[in-house]
């Protein structure tokens, strides 16, 4: 799996299947329901760190062409889940529609971006979704307009499903200035953020009205290194994989910092990060 993660992290998987189209899709659902084999769903595999022995689970991977469409109507925006978020920023840009700048730089996909309502603080691709199409477990796929579907801190109801599209509202603005916007927002990550090595982005959530990155660092865990696993000078809620890092390193400096920021602060952080045990 380190091959399908931004972490380059992970043993094998026992099945990593990628479906050719939706019919295909729901034959796997059915195959699954019958002989009782845990699923995993994987998208640009941004934010997964994968146990060093790999999952006994069958990895899902929306990768095909058909989950990589993507159409612009007036202000609107029709993407496929497995559809790179940088494609659309840039496809978007092209047509003069502005709203997703915020997301530049974030290695993610469609779905994965929408089942954990990525953003920044004050911004969250959440904010865009007019409606969303799904397919349940069972194999039924659902059309589940914004009213339906409940979005929060790094978490949207919409992780209950496999998600397959969304229709996004967008402004229309001046082309040169959304290039430039995408700009500022590339640098600002840039500057912020400790992009020299692989890693999953942040680790952690930030709790309510504080930083992770800044009660970490606080704590004097900034290069902090165990393993092949080192935790940013740049950015605290960052762990970085300096080239053979492995799970157990990662999980053992989170846990340092879950300790340390704890006993100092009294504050319980929560991964970010999906955790393939």
């Amino acid at each position: 799996m380190k091959g399908h993660t931004t972490f380059k992290i992970g043993g094998p998987a026992k099945y990593f299947i990628e479906p050719k189209d939706t019919h295909e899709l729901k034959l796997l659902l059915s195959s699954i329901k019958r002989y009782n084999i845990p699923l995993l769903v994987i998208g640009g595999g941004s934010n997964i760190l994968v146990n060093d022995r790999g999952v006994r689970a069958i990895v899902l991977s929306l990768n095909p062409p058909i989950f990589k469409k993507i159409s612009f109507h007036n202000n609107h925006v029709f993407a496929a889940s497995g559809v790179a978020l940088s494609r659309v920023i840039r496809l978007a840009q092209k047509q003069g529609l502005s709203g997703l700048e915020f997301l530049s730089g974030i290695p993610g996909r469609v779905g994965g971006a929408l089942a954990m309502n990525a953003g920044i603080p004050g911004e969250n691709i959440g904010d865009l979704v007019e409606e969303a199409s799904v397919m349940d477990y069972n194999g039924n796929i659902k059309n589940l307009n914004k009213k339906k579907i409940k979005f929060g801190y790094r978490a949207s109801s919409l992780s209950k499903y496999i998600i397959l599209s969304a229709r996004l509202k967008l402004i229309k603005k001046d082309k040169q200035e959304i290039k430039n916007r995408i700009k500022r927002y590339l640098s600002r990550r840039k500057l912020t953020q400790d992009l020299s090595w692989s890693s999953a982005g942040c680790i952690f959530k930030n709790p309510k009205g504080v930083s992770a990155g800044e009660l970490i660092d606080l704590c004097g865990l900034k290069g902090k290194r165990i393993g092949g696993a080192c935790i940013s000078r740049i950015h605290a809620n960052f762990i970085l994989n300096l080239g053979q890092a492995r799970a157990r390193d990662v999980l053992k400096l989170m846990d340092l910092a879950k300790k340390d920021v704890k006993k100092k602060f009294n504050v319980s952080l929560e991964p970010e990060i999906k955790i393939w045990q």
